[in-house]
């Protein structure tokens, strides 16, 4: 595994109690930086809390939806820990599987809900204290649904879409304070977020990638961990591929 060096540095991860970002997260703390996961759910949270390998970190349960819980975490990681360094916005969920015109409004609304206001509430809480100290490295986790619109998931691919192109305006915005607002579209990994999708989702997701593959957890992990370090300082507002040759554009 090659070394990126974020010694000292300190990062926020959201939906870091398992899959995605507790991979994250734990390259993020091999790496050398000092690491605050928050969840809604404490039950993960407190499973990964015996985690050799982070168990001294800081654990937050924080709704992502809720801005005032999300802005206060903030205020309190920055108290904490001295600043915040790095965003890792991964908090997200999948949703059920139904054609647009049949799709219950209630779970549309909620998956947008989660994965784009979510995401918005951690970047708006998060860059004034960037601003302020001169330095940000912001990486949001979006999907290669974004780029394509999956069948039967169009509440999950508009969110996704909406998370790219909400990165691309904040880093335009941060461009001259030394911060890097990039996002990621990775194509399917096996987490608990299969748990949400039909078998015949799964398949069709499988059958798009060229690799014949899902994709790892520490090979997210290590793409996340770069663009957040500081040898990524010039980047910004862009997309990074993680599809394993799905993505066409």
């Amino acid at each position: 595994m090659n070394q990126i060096d974020l010694t000292d540095r300190v990062a926020i991860v959201t939906g870091a109690g398992q899959g995605i970002g507790l991979a994250i997260a734990e390259r993020l703390v091999s790496s050398g930086a000092k690491v605050s996961l928050w969840d809604r759910d404490a039950s993960v949270l407190d499973v990964a809390g015996h985690r050799p390998s982070i168990s001294k970190q800081d654990f937050r349960t924080i709704d992502v939806t809720d801005f005032s819980a999300v802005a206060l975490g903030t205020q309190q990681v920055a108290e904490k820990l001295g600043r915040i360094d790095i965003l890792v916005a991964n908090a997200g969920i999948a949703g059920p599987n139904h054609n647009v015109w049949e799709y219950p409004l209630e779970d549309w609304y909620r998956v947008v809900e989660v994965n784009l206001y979510g995401t918005l509430h951690c970047c708006r809480a998060v860059v004034p204290y960037m601003i302020k100290s001169g330095y940000g490295r912001i990486v949001n986790v979006a999907s290669i649904a974004a780029k394509e619109g999956n069948p039967n998931a169009s509440a999950y691919s508009a969110a996704k879409a909406g998370v790219v192109a909400l990165t691309k305006s904040l880093g335009k915005e941060t461009a001259k304070n030394n911060i890097a607002v990039n996002c990621i579209t990775p194509a399917a990994a096996r987490t608990a977020i299969f748990d949400q999708l039909t078998k015949e989702h799964i398949d069709y997701m499988l059958g798009k990638i060229p690799r014949g593959r899902f994709a790892e957890l520490d090979e997210i992990a290590a793409m996340v961990a770069w663009l957040v370090s500081e040898e990524n300082a010039f980047t910004t507002g862009a997309v990074f591929d993680l599809s394993g040759g799905r993505a066409t554009y």
